[in-house]
């Protein structure tokens, strides 16, 4: 096992930069697949530090280094099971800590809109989504709590306030049976209303570290407007902080495997790859080629 796995020697990785925003997603889709190829290996090998993880829906086997949580617990809430892996998964690949997760909205009718067909009901499509949210945890050896509520569906409308008291209640139980965790919860850099309720309920029991959601497959909640809201409504209170992934970036796209019912095709994971590149300029040292966005807000005072 590792604490941080490191891109292997003569393994390039691709950018989407100059000609490379061209072939970016067929690039990325190469070299994710020698990086498998090289970890199947290890582990014909039986090097037990890789890992076998299978993609729910694609039935594909994937090979990645298991992790050795260490340091500080870590609570994480998300919205939906696929949530953390989009937008913070790389920084626990990179410094893995004891994991556990709250996955709120459990029930869902939502895939993609090709395979909308193969999983038509609600029982259906949560219990593949739950697998995905398994297989996507298997390698930080996360504990997971599952709340079993049932998602937003468009047209999407503010959330209820008795929802929020509801779901705060249940997150506030949990938080009690692991003092001294560190809550881990989206920012809502989204209209999303699943996410603008979690938000919510973590900032009630004190979360001050919340993730840069990349929620909506179109826009990565990262348009215009999506933006302007963000602002108005947090101001100068959250401080941003961004983590270089670029040695895990395709452990990472592993982990985005295990979401296929959301990503589909494979090659279309590119996506929220290509904004870790972009946030990557905003690096201080400009080393990184990949990077998470994070944010903080201060201790209240007394």
């Amino acid at each position: 096992m590792t604490k941080g796995t490191t891109v292997e020697p003569n393994l390039t990785l691709p950018v989407p930069d100059g000609t490379g925003i061209y072939t970016f997603p067929d690039d990325l889709h190469r070299t994710h697949h020698a990086h498998t190829q090289r970890l199947a290996a290890r582990h014909r090998a039986f090097d037990h530090r890789v890992l076998e993880v299978t993609a729910p829906h694609t039935r594909v086997p994937y090979y990645v280094e298991a992790r050795i949580p260490a340091g500080r617990p870590v609570l994480v809430i998300e919205p939906h099971h696929d949530d953390f892996a989009l937008s913070a998964s790389g920084a626990s690949l990179a410094s893995p800590r004891p994991l556990t997760v709250v996955t709120v909205f459990t029930r869902s009718r939502s895939v993609h809109p090709a395979l909308e067909t193969t999983y038509a009901d609600v029982d259906t499509v949560s219990e593949l989504r739950d697998r995905e949210g398994a297989a996507a945890l298997a390698p930080f050896l996360a504990r997971r709590y599952l709340l079993g509520h049932k998602d937003a569906e468009p047209p999407y409308r503010p959330y209820a306030p008795e929802l929020l008291d509801q779901v705060t209640d249940e997150l506030r139980r949990i938080v009690a049976a692991h003092p001294g965790a560190e809550l881990l919860a989206p920012a809502a850099v989204t209209r999303h209303p699943d996410h603008l309720l979690v938000h919510e309920a973590a900032v009630r029991l004190g979360c001050r570290w919340f993730w840069e959601d990349l929620a909506f497959w179109s826009t990565y909640a990262l348009a215009g407007c999506d933006q302007h809201l963000f602002r108005t409504r947090t101001g100068a209170t959250m401080r941003p902080e961004l983590v270089d992934i670029t040695g895990v970036v395709l452990d990472k796209v592993t982990v985005l495997r295990m979401h296929g019912s959301q990503m589909y095709p494979a090659r279309k994971m590119y996506r929220p790859i290509r904004h870790a590149f972009t946030t990557a300029a905003d690096l201080v040292d400009g080393t990184g080629l990949y990077a998470e966005r994070f944010y903080r807000t201060e201790a209240p005072t007394c």
